[in-house]
């Protein structure tokens, strides 16, 4: 009986649970929200020596970003008013100190500071902790593991294999070569640049227009989760149809990798040692990683492992897709340095259809041509860090503790206060005696300091390859109707495509 009693009182108090719940709910976001003002605030206090753009009070610059080929120029604009430095503000909670000039890049990439926990976050579901986005003592121990994969005798071979890809896609461009109508570049080249790394870092053949399907879905996801400020949120996120779109993304690459790294440890069940796994075969990416080991002999984990495979895919396959891209068309829009480029490809070469490790330091035009176009189209359109102790710059002013800053690579490379004429395309910028006498911090497509590129000189590799055998077949010409809008996503892409028209090159006297 007294069951019953309780029974028949039940369903009067779910009201109160109701209110005891809501009322629960309006403290959390009070409380939340207090946090945010206060965290705005301080912002606010920490950057107020670096005056910005007018704001809006709820959406912050994100607006002035409309994906349309022009924030990259707004950025530019912005700078010639601010000079050095000054806030972007995403949202109403979330502000970036936006450098670009030379000397307060110098301040910021000399130190071994993190990258900023905001934007970068983002990508980490799909790269793990891997050394673009690790810090501290496990990025020092990592990188000093991963060195050796990027010595000169591990590069070395890959020039061959480089070529191989290169001649696959230009062999495929027959057909364009004989028609005047353009086509879109990327989409050739980053099928290439992924062929290219998956032979040369893993020695392994793979479903290449798959992956890089998945390659490119994740990259637009990514920026898209920045972009809009409800997806910051992760459950927001996770709920959305973007999320579920993202996860299975992801499934799919770390699917592949895995597969490239169980593949790899079977063959090396025999053998743990570099130098006999040498005498057999040239050495890759992979073998460095699972045969790496620091002081104490501990091996990286099967964790760091697939995070370091996940990081080189990404940046050794998109951003060098972007780079060649640009390149190409940048000559393709200047057809004396193109000759040029082309007449000394012919002499450094010989008469010979590819080209071998020793010819790459034989065309040095060539190469400040590639340093031009990427000045002018850098692949890593920006970096950011968030900085753990207070950041003083040449003019005195200083950065607070926890401020996020982001270097414009873009901002830097059009600066009109270090290039004269920033926006003409003049590889002789990049002669001996016009370098040394700038700031090595005016040309940062590899960033710069500690934290810079491990595989710089594996991407300039490619690029002076596939330059050199394109220009050896093809002449490029720019197709007018159709320049690109260029916009910032994790790498520098257009909005519309890179198109081109080319037509057969002829060698006779």
């Amino acid at each position: 009986m007294e069951t019953v009693k309780t029974a028949a009182h039940f369903p009067s108090s779910l009201p109160h649970m109701h209110h005891l719940l809501a009322l629960l709910l309006l403290v959390v976001a009070v409380c939340k929200l207090t946090a945010l003002i206060v965290k705005r605030r301080e912002t606010l206090r920490n950057l107020e020596a670096f005056p910005g753009p007018p704001a809006h009070w709820l959406f912050g610059h994100v607006q002035e970003f409309k994906q349309d080929g022009t924030e990259l120029d707004k950025v530019v604009k912005w700078g010639e008013q601010y000079p050095f430095a000054f806030q972007i503000w995403f949202g109403p909670f979330v502000s970036f100190l936006n450098i670009h000039h030379p000397d307060y890049v110098k301040t910021l990439l000399s130190t071994t500071e993190p990258k900023d926990d905001f934007g970068y976050r983002f990508i980490i579901p799909w790269i793990g902790d891997g050394l673009l986005v690790s810090s501290g003592q496990k990025w020092f121990r990592n990188r000093r593991l991963l060195t050796p994969g990027f010595h000169y005798d591990i590069l070395k071979p890959y020039v061959k294999l480089m070529s191989d890809s290169a001649k696959t896609m230009l062999d495929k461009w027959e057909s364009y070569a004989q028609t005047s109508e353009s086509f879109e570049l990327f989409e050739h080249v980053s099928l290439m640049t992924l062929d290219s790394i998956m032979k040369c870092a893993f020695s392994f053949v793979s479903c290449f227009t798959y992956i890089n399907l998945t390659v490119y879905d994740l990259s637009f996801l990514i920026n898209l989760r920045f972009r809009v400020i409800p997806y910051h949120n992760n459950i927001i996120f996770h709920l959305s149809p973007h999320g579920f779109r993202f996860r299975k993304a992801v499934k799919v690459a770390h699917h592949h990798t895995e597969e490239v790294i169980r593949k790899r440890r079977e063959e090396l069940k025999k053998e743990t040692e570099l130098d006999r796994i040498q005498a057999k075969r040239n050495l890759d990416f992979l073998d460095i990683l699972l045969c790496a080991r620091d002081e104490n002999q501990h091996s990286l984990s099967d964790e760091d492992i697939r995070a370091e495979v996940d990081t080189f895919m990404f940046e050794g396959h998109d951003t060098t897709a972007s780079g060649i891209s640009f390149i190409l068309y940048c000559l393709a829009c200047n057809p004396e340095h193109q000759q040029m480029c082309r007449d000394e490809i012919t002499y450094a070469l010989e008469g010979k259809d590819t080209i071998d490790w020793e010819d790459l330091s034989k065309i040095p035009y060539t190469t400040m041509c590639i340093k031009e176009s990427l000045r002018l189209y850098p692949p890593v359109p920006g970096i950011a860090r968030k900085i753990t102790k207070p950041l003083t710059f040449f003019d005195g002013r200083t950065a607070a503790a926890g401020s996020l800053v982001g270097t414009s690579v873009y901002g830097i490379h059009r600066n009109a206060t270090v290039w004269e004429n920033p926006n003409v395309f003049d590889p002789l910028r990049f002669l001996p005696e016009n370098v040394s006498s700038r700031s090595p911090h005016a040309f940062v497509p590899f960033s710069a300091g500690p934290r810079n590129c491990i595989g710089q000189t594996f991407a300039m590799n490619e690029m002076k390859v596939v330059i050199a055998l394109t220009l050896r077949r093809y002449q490029l010409i720019e197709d007018p109707d159709r320049k690109p809008k260029v916009i910032p996503s994790l790498v520098l892409r257009s909005l519309n495509g890179i198109h081109i028209k080319i037509k057969p090159v002829d060698h006779q006297p």
